[in-house]
């Protein structure tokens, strides 16, 4: 007997034209596989797909997350570290606010012989400083203090000297401990930076621009600027730091020295850096591996430096070098400058109490 078609209905001839089980391919909505939108026809497609997105943007957010996170500590340990900020007996006690000690060295390190040619850097060895200032933030405000490499001071074991020879005697450590005797301000963080790296840093985000009052000259620091309005690159913004080649000599040098390194922080924490990948990597790699700090601070402690260094030259706090009482000279030790007793004193009092630093206190 032949067998009967099985049947969707009673009663109902089967239909192989409209039998879902006879094409593999079948859509159980009624679609055709091989035309149009896939999910043409589907009530559910678009709650899929809303339902996708959230996971596909917690994916790319985790991604960022980890790329962010590994490149800070990337950068992080590509800073150089020594230890800098020793206990001492006698040391002075901890000061409200956050104090840098901000260090430009003449270390060659870096730099090829060419550029030292070119930059009239000479071979010296080792490293000696060309410039010290003193940063204080806080609730007082934010304030920049030059301190003249040329100050007559005590140095700890060594008698009076110039303040840069503490550096010379005895490295940052010795030199730490003499500016807090100084000063009775307490340093919390150290910064120093060497020829080479100031040179990559600058060039890093394209020079940096500065107005010329008169045109400059300096042989011995490779300096030849017209007045007017320019972009120094590295090697011109170096000569421009270090000339003494003016009337005060060491007084403008540090006066330029705080006017240009305030132009620096300030574009380099500009759109135009941060967010342009072809200056802020190189930036962020040069100034990492350029930088020696204490092994106690870490380059959060950096990024906060550095902002508060384009918050005070932009505008919102106080510039200024120790205000300055005399000259002199001593056997051994040169040509020498004293700070005024009164208004270094009221100067570094606010630091200490972290307030607004008196008028009467302010120099140039």
């Amino acid at each position: 007997m032949a067998r009967r078609p099985a049947s969707s209905q009673a009663g109902r001839p089967y239909d192989h034209e409209h039998d879902p089980y006879g094409d593999a391919y079948a859509d159980p909505y009624g679609r055709d596989p091989y035309s149009g939108d896939p999910y043409d026809g589907d009530p559910y497609a678009g709650r899929r797909r809303r339902r996708r997105w959230p996971r596909v943007l917690a994916v790319l957010l985790a991604l960022l997350l980890v790329v962010v996170v590994g490149g800070y500590f990337y950068l992080d340990s590509r800073l150089n570290r020594e230890s800098v900020l020793e206990d001492y007996a006698g040391r002075v006690a901890d000061t409200p606010g956050t104090n840098w000690l901000i260090v430009g060295s003449d270390s060659r390190e870096g730099l090829t012989r060419e550029q030292k040619r070119q930059f009239a850097t000479g071979d010296a060895q080792g490293r000696r400083t060309d410039s010290m200032m003193l940063l204080h933030y806080g609730d007082g405000g934010t304030t920049l203090v030059s301190l003249p490499r040329d100050s007559y001071v005590e140095i700890p074991g060594h008698g009076r000297n110039k303040l840069n020879a503490a550096f010379a005697f005895g490295g940052p450590k010795l030199l730490v401990r003499t500016v807090e005797q100084a000063t009775g301000v307490h340093i919390d963080h150290y910064a120093e930076i060497g020829f080479g790296g100031f040179v990559g840093v600058v060039d890093a985000i394209g020079g940096v621009e500065m107005c010329i009052k008169e045109p400059m000259r300096d042989r011995k620091a490779g300096l030849n600027l017209q007045a007017g309005c320019q972009t120094l690159d590295g090697g011109t913004a170096l000569g421009y730091v270090r000339t003494r080649a003016s009337a005060r000599a060491d007084l403008d040098r540090v006066e330029r020295q705080r006017q240009f390194f305030g132009a620096l922080m300030k574009k380099s924490a500009s759109p135009g850096v941060l967010l342009n990948p072809f200056r802020s990597i190189p930036l962020a790699l040069n100034a990492t591996s350029n930088f020696m700090v204490d092994d106690g601070d870490h380059l959060h402690d950096l990024l906060r430096m550095m902002w508060a260094m384009r918050g005070v030259t932009g505008g919102d706090g106080v510039t200024t070098t120790v205000p300055i009482g005399g000259s002199g000279s001593a056997a051994g030790v040169g040509a020498y400058i004293t700070w005024h007793r009164t208004k270094a004193a009221q100067l570094f009092d606010a630091l200490k109490q972290d307030r607004p630093v008196p008028s009467d206190a302010i120099s140039n």
